[in-house]
């Protein structure tokens, strides 16, 4: 990400170009703002998809609407105000976001997979390192770090808000901005503003765990939360389902959107044993961080290609040295309409667009030997 222009000589300079219908100038204008913008599409949206969609709406609307900024506010102040109209005019359209958790109760394991649903219903990863996401608070009156507007539970928790409690908590409470300065964006008064400010908080607060995953990070260091990833692979790799569980917490949760059945507590054992370690699958691992959290790409044997291929981007969760939430975000093709399907989902063929979003955004191989 770019630097911004912050020599208001430089600034004015490019906005006068700009109007003059200049693209170069106004490219290096918005381009400066693009990787928090984004974030903000992101928080907004649950999806990374949809955020890329919105965000380059954004532009197309800040270049048509160039010729009415004044200047009254700063220019990011501005694209921020287009981002967000943008993200809630697309929220009236699109179906809300969830992880499976919040998407219905725990399954059975004896009951089989289950069907998945469409991809739209899903909240989706973040890859935060690869779009430049920083640690620390955007702003001196931000409530949340960078990084942990990005953790999964926030960005779920965030999904639970109506539209207008969802953007002012961002924009206050994420961005730092003022209430005048949200009032302005979400064309309200103060007053509402700090009135849904105080329902989303409610409802937010009651949503998150005691901890962040940035400062449960923070307090295994990160050596330690390396070396609790890496027990946890070595458990997997040895098929050793009693230390796998050991790895969890009792109340754990295991997902795999777009599966919609999810399992947790109990039958944790029963879902390893029939599924992922029943002995059938050859797993490789990579370690990569998504959504400023801990996160495992799991590639899975393909004999005709001699090489395992990507399966899912398994987001986990810490809660001290046990790990408390794992959310595997699957690759492959759910255009099979037989549930028994899913039951050796190894078995069927890559998808491109959740191949795209859940590895190729991160920086992953395609294949690992």
């Amino acid at each position: 990400m770019s630097a911004a222009p912050t020599n208001p000589t430089a600034v004015t300079g490019l906005l006068e170009a700009a109007r003059t219908g200049d693209e170069h100038s106004f490219g290096q204008l918005v381009e400066a703002h693009r990787g928090e913008l984004h974030a903000h599409c992101y928080r907004m949206l649950g999806s990374v998809h949809d955020a890329e969609d919105v965000l380059q709406e954004t532009f197309l609307r800040a270049w048509r609407g160039l010729a009415r900024f004044e200047g009254r506010s700063s220019l990011r102040s501005w694209l921020y105000t287009i981002a967000t109209n943008t993200s809630l005019n697309a929220i009236e359209k699109r179906p809300k976001r969830v992880l499976p958790v919040d998407y219905g109760p725990a399954s059975d394991p004896h009951d089989g997979p289950g069907e998945p649903l469409v991809e739209s219903v899903w909240v989706e990863p973040y890859p935060d390192e690869t779009l430049g996401i920083d640690d620390g608070y955007s702003a001196p009156e931000a409530r949340y770090e960078r990084r942990e507007s990005v953790e999964l539970a926030f960005i779920a928790a965030l999904q639970l808000l109506p539209p207008k409690q969802r953007a002012a908590l961002i924009l206050r409470e994420v961005l730092g901005f003022s209430a005048r300065e949200t009032a302005a964006s979400l064309e309200t008064s103060e007053a509402s503003v700090n009135s849904a400010l105080q329902r989303a908080r409610k409802t937010v607060d009651e949503r998150l765990p005691e901890q962040s995953q940035q400062a449960t990070l923070r307090t295994l260091g990160h050596e330690g939360a390396r070396e609790v990833v890496q027990k946890y692979v070595d458990a997997w790799d040895r098929e050793d389902i009693d230390a796998v569980v050991a790895m969890l917490t009792k109340d754990a949760a295991f997902s795999m959107p777009p599966l919609a059945s999810w399992y947790s507590g109990p039958d944790l054992p029963g879902f390893l044993a029939v599924g992922p370690l029943s002995g059938e699958w050859r797993w490789r691992h990579v370690y990569v961080r998504a959504s400023g959290q801990p996160a495992l790409a799991f590639y899975s044997w393909n004999e005709a290609e001699q090489t395992h291929l990507p399966f899912a981007l398994n987001v986990l969760t810490l809660r001290g040295e046990q790990i408390s939430d794992v959310t595997a975000f699957v690759a492959r093709s759910i255009e099979r309409a037989d549930r028994e399907a899913y039951a050796r989902w190894p078995d069927e063929p890559l998808d491109a667009d959740r191949l795209t979003a859940y590895f190729e955004r991160f920086g992953l191989p395609d294949r690992v030997d």
